[in-house]
């Protein structure tokens, strides 16, 4: 049987809502960006509960052609108008698109399959709500299912000796742009300089990142910082190993809390060495079950950028460039 058309004034009525509720997600994202209240905008309330409560509120209140079409429709343009305020938040904007999207998709199509009437419904469409507010609260009070303590490894092998890797990891490193496409399709904080030197227990490194742009009028840009201090370490002729613990830092706080990193890197047989890097963090987003994959993946891969910027350094040394 054919659909039958909408009214006009239901039309209407639907347009009318769809900017009601742009409107006030549009507030609540500015508000939650402006106050950071409750750090609600790194919990799973805001990445589930938010697009899921957009979509019930489109399902119960509009009656378009397509209620998952006009949910994501309405998402797509809160996104847009949202993005220009968080600032630095848009990393995690850009990187939760898909799961507020599927969140949004699959809330309207329960709730779609829940109101067509009794004898549509189906016993495992009503589970299916239950598990997602148990979803939906991860992060609040402390609550997560995964844990968050996790670490990236990431390493490349050069063609230098160990010693010339040794004394690249004593200096002060150049960081360029990164390879992987991820890390600079998103922006992330970027390593700009480094002061301090050397590899003994108790040397210390300064590295300044690019800084933090907040919303509050009269805010300046902020600067941002990673103080290391080495804790351990051990040189051998064949390699060897360098363990730094993150004393103070300001770049990541708002994506992870990172503890520490370790590089091991040793003489290959078939010539060559092999450097290999592990970056030690806590994860600070919910859901665990989303960002935390998204957040090991991000971190491999600045493992591995810090694999090629030493690697690079090594093989100046090398070549007798330092």
């Amino acid at each position: 049987m054919t659909r039958p058309e909408p009214s006009p004034g239901r039309e209407w009525r639907a347009r009318l809502l769809s900017a009601a509720l742009i409107t006030t997600l549009f507030a609540f994202l500015l508000w939650l960006r402006v106050s950071g209240f409750g750090g609600l905008d790194q919990t799973a309330l805001f990445y589930v509960g938010l697009p899921a409560l957009l979509a019930v509120l489109v399902v119960l209140f509009a009656r378009p052609r397509s209620a998952v079409g006009l949910a994501l429709a309405v998402l797509t343009l809160a996104l847009l108008l949202a993005g220009p305020l968080l600032g630095e938040g848009v990393v995690c904007l850009v990187i939760a698109a898909p799961l507020l999207y599927g969140i949004t998709a699959l809330v309207a199509w329960l709730l779609v399959r829940i109101t067509r009437g009794p004898d549509d419904r189906s016993s495992h469409v009503l589970i299916g709500l239950p598990l997602l507010i148990v979803l939906t609260v991860e992060g609040v009070g402390g609550f997560s299912l995964l844990p968050r303590d996790d670490r990236g490894e990431g390493g490349r092998t050069v063609a230098a000796e160990p010693e010339h890797v040794a004394a690249a990891l004593a200096a002060p490193p150049e960081f360029g742009a990164p390879d992987a496409l991820f890390l600079r399709a998103v922006p992330f904080p970027e390593p700009v300089e480094a002061v301090g030197g050397g590899s003994a227990v108790g040397e210390t490194r300064h590295v300044t990142f690019t800084d933090r742009r907040v919303l509050r009028p009269g805010t300046e840009p902020t600067p941002r910082h990673m103080e290391l201090e080495v804790v351990e370490s051990h040189t051998y002729a064949y390699g060897g190993r360098i363990v730094f613990a993150v004393t103070d830092g300001t770049a990541f706080d708002r994506w992870m809390r990172m503890s520490g990193a370790e590089v091991v890197w040793e003489r290959r047989a078939g010539g060559g060495t092999r450097i290999d890097w592990t970056v030690e963090y806590e994860r600070t987003f919910e859901p665990s079950w989303y960002f935390g994959p998204v957040q090991s993946y991000a971190t491999d891969l600045a493992a591995e950028y810090l694999a090629d910027t030493f690697g690079e350094a090594a093989l100046e040394h090398a070549r007798g460039g330092r």
